[in-house]
Order: C-alpha cells, then sequence, then structure tokens
C-alpha cells in the first residue's frame, strides 16, 4: 500500500505533522506488512501559499497515486478532495512516522470520517461557558467584570 504522511522532515522518527496543507512536506511510503519498505520525501509547495493550501497539497498527494493519507488534521477543503478520490484519512496525533505507519498497518490508527475546521475542536466556544475567560466568573480582580 503506498500511503502519503504529513511530515516536517525526511526522518522517519519524527513526528507526524499536525497539520496537512501547510506540513513541509511529505513521506510518500510503499508500505508491507506494517513496515516502510521505501520511501521519498517530497516537498510541499503550498506551505506557504495565501489561499488554497490543503486543496494544492491533496493534489500532489493525489499525483503521488497513494491509497491512505495520515495526517493531524486536514481542513474541509483538502478532506474533500482526497474523499472524492477514495483516499482514506486517518489521524494521528504524537506518534512517530514509523509508529502511525504501524498503527494503520495493525487497524488501530482512527480513520477521520470529517474534517476539522472553525469550531471544531479549537477553543471557539465564544464564551458560552460561562468561565473566568469572558469575565463572568466569582470573585477578586479580573473576574466578575471587576478590572485590575
Amino acid at each position: 500500500m503506498k500511503v502519503a504522511i504529513s511530515a516536517n522532515s525526511a526522518d522517519l522518527n519524527s513526528l507526524v505533522s499536525p497539520v496537512f496543507g501547510r506540513c513541509a512536506g511529505f513521506i510518500i511510503a510503499e508500505v508491507e506488512n506494517g513496515e516502510i519498505k521505501s520511501s521519498e520525501f517530497v516537498a510541499n509547495p503550498a506551505l506557504n501559499m495565501f489561499r488554497g493550501a490543503g486543496i494544492q497539497a491533496a493534489q500532489l498527494v493525489l499525483s503521488k497515486n497513494v491509497q491512505a493519507v495520515i495526517s493531524g488534521n486536514l481542513g474541509p477543503n483538502a478532506f474533500a478532495v482526497l474523499q472524492q478520490a477514495g483516499v482514506k484519512v486517518y489521524q494521528a496525533f504524537g506518534l512517530n512516522i514509523r509508529d502511525a505507519v504501524r498503527k494503520l498497518s495493525a487497524g488501530t490508527l482512527p480513520e477521520m470520517t470529517q474534517a476539522f475546521g472553525p469550531g471544531f475542536g479549537r477553543g471557539l466556544g465564544r464564551g458560552r461557558g460561562g468561565g473566568f475567560g469572558m469575565r463572568r466568573g466569582g470573585f477578586g480582580p479580573g473576574f466578575g467584570g471587576v478590572p485590575y
């Protein structure tokens, strides 16, 4: 199976990049029995794009004829491009590239069923929790509307 892994370097022991469209590049790996048999690092030309980085990165990955992508996070546009091409996307946070590939082969790496975008776990709660961050809390300076 051919897999693209978002990466910050060509080192197979480095962590999977937490981002897809703006990662430094992709490791395109040929995987057999849970091990990387061969790999190449492909620089991501979309890294510094103002807009459309995810789509450009997805098109680059598709041009390498991969069957799966491993990344920390994908935006909705990149996810849609990969999904339409039939490429499965798997999520790996805090794993090095070799371990992520092993987990993919073992079937224990979670498959992404939707893209992450604004409002999906990025701390954009807009103050609805009533916590101290919006000065809605209890006592003392800085809380409850009393300035420092």
